[in-house]
């Protein structure tokens, strides 16, 4: 499969698709590996938010004092 580009002229209205270069494609290949990490800490840092959020949740309604970080979570 070989990975392509539009390219849109806007004076004259003409699209041309041309043929990605090794550049581009490292490139693409580098921005895509940099979001993934990107996004699984995102997702690692909204499920441990989450887990502290419950965990002030549980202590509260048993009557147990909070951490400071699970009291954090309560205030946002």
């Amino acid at each position: 499969m070989t990975l392509t580009k539009i390219i849109v002229d806007c004076s004259t209205g003409v699209t041309t698709e041309v043929e990605l270069t090794a550049e581009e494609i490292a490139q693409r290949e580098a921005d895509a590996a940099s979001f993934a990490e990107a996004e699984a800490a995102r997702e690692a840092d909204a499920a441990a938010k989450a887990a502290l959020k419950e965990s002030a949740k549980a202590k509260l309604v048993a009557g147990t004092p909070l951490t400071a970080e699970e009291a954090a979570t309560l205030v946002i």
